[in-house]
């Protein structure tokens, strides 16, 4: 939108969404990447995962050690043949900086979500535990924090092998490789984020996206305007996490109460895999934006995404995280009042319970409303555009 020539490397499922809006577009080669978005394409299937320190164990292991060498491998090969200003490469790949570091790019990683690089002072990632109270607190955080490391540096070796092969010192820890940028672009508000005076200082919080993915089918409510009824929207993310059965007890615990829900399933589910009920209308998609407009409330997972377009709009949340970061993004919901947090396995009476109780205390929707007005006020975050022009300069001034 400011003239800029961007260009998105990715997997090709991506292509029509990077071209929709204006970029060009290049695919992996021989690094991990899906072809399609149907769930026996997932490249880790981390749903499988019950245990969070055990997902967090294969993810390190299987999508960012074994392949480092085919992700820097395909980002040094688009770098020769395309050259760039400017890299901006995802947190979850950081042997994609080496190539950059390399050719001494200016280079960014974005953060697409809370922070998430274990970090004094803040919660451990994973369980979704909540800011430490006393020496106890701080002990768990310690002990967790040590066994976090321990994780992580498992894949320092893997990543130091690539850096070698490009002719670059070794990183003392797996942490050092994610820091690599000039800047990193946190996509969520400090407000609503646990922080840190240990998290970095290059570190850029930018504020959320919250505009609706490019999928997202035109809205126009079922239900007639003189419907009073509280309005819930339920969405529990456009990839798959076996989400079926507990979209299929939402149902169940929406169909006893007093208003009126639309489910919007995403592009990772079909149409058969969940029946609405006369109060429960079911679609495959719906701009969450327009909807949460109406709404009253909001049932999701605590992807990243959803919640902050539900908290942007005032709208108190029934969070029910299903792994990744999504513990932990629920746990920093419970701790500003605008929701309640539920296990994955809760059944339909546990579900309409909470509804129920969101919808009678004031308390969720006047905490939901404070957080909104505190994104909108844009409180602690830089312009993320901004900031990419400064690295422009900043090579330009190099060159010159």
């Amino acid at each position: 939108g400011r003239g800029h020539s961007v260009r998105v490397l990715g997997d090709p499922t991506l292509e029509p969404e990077a071209r929709a809006v204006g970029c060009e577009f290049s695919a992996w080669t021989t690094a991990p990447h899906r072809t399609s978005r149907d769930p026996s394409h997932d490249v880790f299937k981390d749903y499988e995962f019950k245990n969070p320190l055990k997902m967090m164990d294969a993810y390190l292991r299987l999508f960012l050690a074994e392949p480092a060498p085919r992700w820097a491998r395909d980002t040094a090969a688009e770098l020769e043949a395309r050259p760039v200003d400017v890299l901006v490469v995802d947190f979850a790949i950081p042997a994609a900086l080496i190539p950059g570091e390399k050719l001494k790019l200016p280079m960014a990683t974005l953060m697409p979500n809370i922070w998430i690089i274990p970090t004094p002072g803040i919660p451990p990632m994973g369980p979704g535990l909540m800011p430490a109270k006393g020496w106890p607190g701080r002990l768990r955080d310690a002990l967790m924090l040590k066994l976090t490391n321990k994780l992580f540096g498992r894949a320092l070796p893997p990543l130091n092998a690539v850096r070698e092969s490009f002719g670059l010192a070794k990183v003392s820890s797996t942490y050092d490789q994610f820091l690599a940028a000039q800047v990193i672009l946190v996509q969520t508000s400090p407000t609503f984020d646990f922080t840190s005076p240990a998290i970095p200082k290059h570190v850029r919080y930018v504020g959320p996206e919250l505009v609706d993915p490019e999928w997202s089918e035109p809205w126009r409510s079922p239900f007639a305007t003189n419907d009073q009824r509280p309005l819930v929207l339920v969405g529990l993310g456009s990839s798959f996490q076996n989400q079926a059965p507990l979209l299929r007890r939402i149902v169940a615990g929406l169909s006893r109460l007093p208003v009126r829900a639309v489910l919007t399933l995403g592009p990772a589910l079909k149409p058969a895999d969940v029946s609405g009920a006369d109060n429960v209308v079911v679609v495959q998609s719906a701009p969450h934006a327009q909807v949460l407009k109406e709404a009253s409330l909001l049932i999701t997972h605590c992807g990243h995404g959803t919640t902050m377009k539900g908290l942007a709009a005032g709208v108190p949340l029934v969070c029910i995280p299903m792994g990744r970061d999504q513990n932990d993004t629920a746990a920093r919901v419970v701790h500003c009042g605008a929701g309640l947090r539920l296990k994955p396995n809760a059944s339909a009476h546990q579900i309409g319970a909470a509804v129920d109780r969101i919808l009678r205390q004031t308390s969720y929707r006047t905490a939901a409303t404070k957080m909104a007005r505190l994104i909108a006020s844009r409180e602690g975050c830089a312009d993320p555009v901004e900031c990419l022009e400064r690295l422009c300069s900043s090579k330009n001034r190099v060159a010159a």
